[in-house]
């Protein structure tokens, strides 16, 4: 028995050392814990939880009150103990069993570094590696055209695809009854809610975490040759309930409100790392990865940052946050430059434009000044096989309504 029980105490000293070591580079070094299990870890080391307690204690409370304990002696020495334990280098996985848990556990200690002091902070989740249905979209020159044959509304197509498929359907159903929805009238508000925003945007995330990309990303980033088409995307997310709001709030307003929220602030975080505009990429996207932009922009949907697109313009892609920088005084410039990251954002744009392209019919990219062709980029996302409408079935290739576009990639003006 107590053989045995040394032998535990071992292995479990063995996963701590062996993980604390993460970030220092050495030999064993391997990937970073989950921050549930980091946090069990750390429970088991006396030096390690008592840390863990002081650390919680000094984030709790307002902003003013945080930032005041975070000074002290004692939450500054917990916070550099806590940096050679595996809490520090964890990380998390989109959708796992304890996300919440696992982001709150993250941020435990990393709010205590960054609060405050970083514009751009670093995403918890786990990197995201490319998708092979993106990659041939994402390596393409910088002055590149791209030429596409299409049906007239892919976007009607990728309805039509999500209601061949139960789970899409159902989710889709579900939260567009709730999002148009309207709640009775509040007697001490004066005036009627449109919605209930809350249950709203908890259903789309039930459905954008649920129902594969393949089928729900073609909803919200197909293409379109008309201004009625543009007009039926940008409804996709109930964007009265979930996006708008009787009165625009303060863009630096709506970042703390979301800051204040650890899922919220994790995809947040993980937007700006995969889609901060990268001046010396091709794409203008972090490592080339549209995937993980547009990835880390669905994540963001259902959120108190929840973006959409700003008009019902067919060619003109921009995205924005229901905010406004006006008023903001002195804090104008950082106001501005959080709301840019949105509506003047190339790598989104890019990403967005690429995914519509290549996702419907045949695409051609054409480098100039070379007029050599690439092959297409792939099957269609919404081509793969299913259930006739009918016996009458859209296949993007197959209908006599085609139109031909060209779209230029973006390249950073900044």
């Amino acid at each position: 028995m107590i053989l045995t029980g040394v032998v535990c105490l071992l292995l479990v000293l063995g996963e701590y050392t062996s993980a604390a070591r993460v970030h220092l580079g050495t030999p064993g070094w391997r990937e970073p814990l989950d921050c549930v299990r980091a946090s069990e870890l750390c429970n088991q080391n006396s030096q390690c939880s008592s840390r863990y307690r002081i650390m919680r204690q000094c984030l709790s409370g307002g902003d003013k009150e945080r930032s005041a304990m975070l000074a002290s002696k004692e939450c500054q020495g917990a916070l550099e103990v806590l940096q050679d334990s595996p809490l520090y280098d964890c990380r998390c996985k989109r959708g796992m069993k304890k996300e919440l848990q696992c982001l709150q556990n993250y941020w435990s200690i990393h709010m205590g570094l960054t609060e405050g002091e970083e514009f751009y902070e670093t995403s918890p989740y786990e990197p995201i590696h490319f998708s092979e249905e993106f990659r041939h979209a994402s390596i393409i020159s910088g002055n590149a055209t791209v030429c596409v044959w299409k049906p007239c509304n892919p976007c009607l197509d990728a309805a039509k695809a999500c209601n061949l498929n139960e789970t899409c359907k159902r989710l889709r159903s579900a939260y567009n009854s709730i999002c148009s929805k309207t709640t009775p009238p509040q007697p001490s508000a004066g005036y009627q809610e449109p919605c209930s925003r809350k249950r709203c945007q908890k259903a789309l995330r039930q459905f954008f975490e649920r129902v594969s990309w393949e089928l729900s990303y073609p909803l919200l980033f197909c293409s379109c040759p008309d201004q009625a088409c543009a007009e039926r995307r940008r409804r996709t997310i109930v964007p009265s309930c979930s996006h708008q709001e009787r009165h625009k709030a303060s863009c630096l307003e709506l970042r703390r409100t979301c800051r204040s929220d650890a899922l919220c602030r994790s995809r947040l975080a993980d937007f700006h790392m995969n889609c901060q505009v990268t001046p010396h990429t091709v794409t203008t996207c972090p490592h080339d990865n549209y995937h993980g932009c547009l990835m880390s922009y669905v994540g963001l949907i259902g959120s108190d940052v929840t973006p959409n697109y700003s008009d019902s313009s067919p060619s003109n892609i921009t995205m924005s946050l229901w905010c406004t920088c006006r008023g903001t005084g002195h804090q104008e410039h950082e106001c501005e430059a959080f709301h840019r990251d949105f509506t003047h954002n190339t790598c989104l744009k890019n990403a967005i434009q690429s995914f519509g392209y290549s996702s419907e019919g045949g695409t051609l990219f054409v480098t100039e000044p070379s007029s050599t062709f690439l092959p297409p980029a792939g099957p269609p996302v919404i081509a793969k096989p299913a259930p006739s409408l009918h016996g009458n079935a859209i296949k993007p290739l197959d209908s006599a309504c085609m139109f031909s576009t060209c779209a230029n990639l973006q390249v950073s003006l900044d």
